[in-house]
């Protein structure tokens, strides 16, 4: 019979004889979902009005002198 480690190599030879058929489209659909993503990040960024920079705050106040030791 066999043991834990030929019947690995096994599944292993079996899961890459069948995943180099449907590799292209593997490689096809992933293309497809980074083209998506890239162009929604996009679409945000636009309709957000460009990059979120918080607008710097301005605090109004009196301006004073240091107290200087005599």
């Amino acid at each position: 019979m066999f043991g834990i480690g030929e019947l690995t190599i096994l599944l292993l030879v079996i899961v890459a004889v069948l995943a180099v058929k449907r590799l292209p489209d593997l490689v096809r659909s992933a293309g497809k979902a980074a083209r998506i993503l890239k162009s929604e990040k996009q679409a945000l960024k636009e309709e957000s009005g460009g990059p979120s920079q918080p607008s710097p705050r301005v605090i109004r106040g009196e301006t004073t002198e240091r107290d200087t030791p005599a």
